[in-house]
């Protein structure tokens, strides 16, 4: 049950704050393999004689043959009370993989997996190794003392992996019997994190599903294609998959254990899990690759959470009402308001902030807390009112956009840097770290500042003269610089800079200001000196190693507000700088690609896969730079690597770019692609959403194809997501062209009586219409306002009201032609 969700199942008081017990009887068809539900079994599972007495009600909703062999099993949750958001039922026919997992000092409990039948044992049991991985990190590197005895924790962690792969083995129960002695005197020496108090803890998969996991108190639900590492699955899926492991399983003290009071709190339950997610991500891909990763996501222009944060459809993290829960299911849950958190974290430091963290879990536990709760037991142990802070961030939408004005004085060897902020009345509050620094990358002096002033000054004493700053490192705070320094200084510090952020940060100045000016002039020829750059970056193996190949994304992004929201024309200005790279330096670019093609292995553990994953992005790079070039030789690197790689991962690549080049045997390959992938569930999203969010010319005509395969399934999520997602958020395309628009719209109607929440997600499409070119506002408003005409379900009438009104120039120049849009009050 999603919150109030209850309600509608049974009458009852469904509110958050409502602690409950249960006592659920299920009575199914016996063919069924499992009947759960939560708490401990009262009346074990058993077969009922043939024409065994229904409830008047139950024989009227669920009429039954007497010749059905029907079970029934009675679960009893009544030792802790618990909200009816929490409450979970399930039957269905599952294959069930098990194991004991164990702490170090000897309890344990059992993890099942239920996945679908005739599952690969091989891939449930890879399922389980990274389950039991999140479950041991979150005993050895969180909680109040996470940050002592560190070498004993990863020793710890080094001696139960090795027992692990030792027990596959079939190794000697001696030397079992060894490890796990060890194991226990040093745990001993340590104080751990979160140990479960369940008897079992069960993932269970579920294949159609609006969100990719839930908590349902040791019942949870993750989405079936990521339940377990398949072979169709890619990278970003893997990652998907560790990642919402950890979650979920976190969920049981910070979501279960700890309730926040309303939904309007949802955040409160997400936010800090989220953080603890990213810290799992970070220890195992490393914490440069993991930190660009959330920096990126909050800067893609087209669908990042700061282009979110800005169009119509920006709520905050607390709004003041919604039509339904899921309404906040979004983004700035689950991205900005982590990056709160982080905050939060930056201000009290790592040590306190998992104090404090410790003791709202154990102040709250069994309970409710409200936001005021959390922020005051924040505030103090950080010795300061974070109440005006939260109040900022929580109550309104947007952020900062920080303006920085560095200088030295020579005469008395002080340094100031002026703050100016704006996007907020109050000012927003929030850490700033920077540094001064030296041209090869030796940092001069740092620093940490609360900003709570719109006007502030940071002042440095007795410091060399920098060559450069390096701000927001880390990117320390949620939002955008305003800061233009000489283009000589941005390209030192793209190459010097030991920050991920900083570095990143000048590398995406630089990138934009060629964007930009492509965008001004298409005939122009990029800059060489940005094309070196590229190239130096790429050719360094340390840089790509801990960054992987993502520190050198370019965004179809001017840097500039005119020219936001143009895509196509940023499109064209992003290829033709690829495309200036490609030609210059295919030599370097084929021998980088044949370096790194060097790469294909065999599951061992996340932190062995994550080196490949990486390795992977920069050969793809490269390839895809190659591909600008649209030769026949090109093509035929690109087929062989769809033809021949064992890894999901580099086919889709592959075959995304095939379809979007002029290779004869494009379309005969994408249809061969879609008759395979039509029979993997896992394969077929990613074909779905490689080609929804493909470059080619004429992709309404494949999308249409697919549409007319009669192998889409509009019913599912994950197609809906893949599929229709994918492509509302290729806005060259979905909005900018008139087939786009055609094909988007008539999905939406489809859509509408279909899921709701989906729906909704990508009405964000429309959000920034009116800094969009002038000839699409009377189109765009004109889907919109057809939609809403056709709309029945309240939340979808809402939204594309929200987003009509929040486009007013748009909406004024439609009105004006065609008509007042009726209904539009909210």
């Amino acid at each position: 049950c999603q919150q109030w969700g209850f309600e509608r199942l049974v009458p009852c008081i469904d509110e958050m704050t409502a602690k409950c017990t249960y006592r659920t009887t299920i009575i199914a068809d016996s063919r069924y393999t499992h009947m759960i539900s939560n708490g401990d079994i009262a009346i074990p599972r058993h077969r009922l004689a043939k024409g065994h007495p229904f409830s008047y009600a139950s024989r009227f909703l669920h009429p039954h043959s007497d010749a059905e062999e029907r079970d029934s099993i009675t679960y009893e949750n009544t030792t802790t009370p618990m909200a009816p958001y929490l409450f979970f039922l399930c039957v269905g026919t599952y294959d069930s993989f098990q194991r004991r997992f164990e702490y170090p000092s000897g309890t344990s409990f059992l993890l099942e997996l239920l996945c679908p039948p005739g599952s690969d044992q091989i891939r449930a049991e890879q399922a389980l190794d990274i389950l039991e991985d999140a479950i041991l990190w979150v005993y050895l590197f969180t909680g109040p003392h996470c940050y002592e005895q560190v070498e004993i924790r990863h020793e710890i962690y080094r001696l139960h992996n090795k027992a692990v792969k030792l027990r596959k083995c079939g190794a000697d129960d001696e030397d079992l019997l060894r490890i796990t002695r060890r194991m226990a005197l040093l745990d001993q020496e340590l104080v751990g994190g979160y140990i479960y108090t369940g008897s079992v803890y069960r993932e269970i998969g579920i294949q159609n599903s609006n969100f990719g996991g839930m908590e349902n108190v040791g019942n949870t639900t993750i989405s079936t294609n990521r339940l377990m590492p398949f072979a169709g699955m890619t990278d970003s899926g893997f990652e998907y998959l560790m990642r919402v492991k950890l979650h979920e399983y976190y969920h049981n003290l910070n979501g279960s254990e700890v309730t926040g009071e309303t939904p309007f709190e949802i955040w409160l339950n997400e936010a800090v899990t989220v953080h603890i997610e990213q810290q799992y991500h970070a220890f195992h891909f490393g914490e440069e690759y993991s930190r660009l990763q959330m920096i990126l996501s909050l800067l893609d222009p087209a669908d990042g959470t700061f282009a979110r944060d800005t169009g119509a459809a920006a709520m905050p993290i607390e709004p003041d009402g919604f039509n339904d829960p899921n309404d906040l299911i979004t983004s700035v849950t689950y991205v900005k308001a982590p990056e709160f958190v982080r905050m939060v974290e930056l201000i009290l430091g790592k040590e306190p902030f998992v104090w404090a963290l410790s003791l709202y879990h154990r102040k709250f536990a069994h309970a409710n807390a409200s936001r005021d709760d959390w922020i005051s037991l924040m505030g103090s142990i950080a010795g300061m009112d974070l109440g005006p802070m939260a109040e900022g961030w929580l109550k309104r939408s947007g952020f900062p956009t920080v303006t920085v004005y560095p200088s030295y004085h020579p005469n008395d060897r002080s340094c100031t840097v002026r703050l100016l902020q704006s996007g907020g009345d109050p000012p927003w509050c929030f850490p700033f770290r920077l540094a001064l620094m030296k041209a090869d990358g030796t940092k001069i002096v740092s620093k940490c500042h609360l900003v709570q002033h719109a006007e502030e000054e940071i002042i440095f004493e007795d410091v060399d003269s920098p060559d450069y700053y390096s701000l927001n490192r880390g990117h320390s705070f949620y939002g955008l610089l305003d800061y233009h320094p000489d283009e000589a200084l941005l390209y030192l510090q793209a190459r010097t800079d030991p920050d991920i952020a900083g570095r990143f940060l000048a590398f995406h100045s630089l990138s934009s200001q060629e964007i930009l000016h492509l965008m001004q002039d298409p005939g122009a020829a990029p800059s060489p000196d940005f094309i070196a750059l590229y190239i130096d970056l790429l050719s360094d193996p340390e840089l790509m190693e801990g960054a992987g190949a993502q520190i050198l994304t370019i965004f179809e992004d001017a840097g500039d507000p005119a020219y936001a929201h143009h895509y196509l024309a940023a499109y064209h200005a992003r290829r033709s700088l690829e495309l200036a790279i490609a030609t210059s330096h295919a030599p370097t670019l084929l021998a980088l690609y044949r370096a790194y093609h060097q790469t294909d292995h065999t599951w061992d553990s996340i932190g062995g896969l994550a080196v490949f994953i990486r390795n992977r992005q920069v050969k793809n790079l490269c390839l895809r730079l190659l591909a600008r070039l649209d030769t026949p030789e090109v093509h035929e690197i690109i087929k062989n690597q769809f033809r021949n790689s064992p890894v999901s991962t580099d086919r889709m690549h592959a075959f995304s770019l095939l379809i979007a080049s002029t290779d004869p045997e494009r379309l005969e390959l994408f249809r061969e692609m879609m008759d395979c992938a039509r029979k993997d569930p896992v394969v077929w999203e990613q074909f779905l959403a490689a080609t929804a969010g493909s470059d080619a010319d004429d992709l309404v005509s494949l999308l249409r194809e697919i549409e007319e395969s009669g192998y889409l399934r509009i019913e599912q999520a994950n197609d809906q997501r893949a599929f229709y997602g994918r492509f509302a958020r290729n806005r060259k395309i979905s909005i900018e062209t008139e087939e786009g628009r055609s094909f988007l719209e008539d999905a939406l109607l489809r859509l509408m009586d279909v899921n709701e929440y989906t729906t909704t997600g990508l009405l964000t499409t429309f959000s920034h219409i009116d800094r969009m070119d002038e000839t699409t506002h009377i189109p765009l408003m004109d889907i919109l306002a057809n939609l809403l005409k056709r709309a029945s379900s309240p939340t979808i009438q809402q939204s594309l009201k929200r987003i009509i009104l929040g486009n007013p120039t748009a909406l004024a120049t439609y009105q004006s032609l065609k008509g007042p849009v009726p209904d539009l009050a909210l």
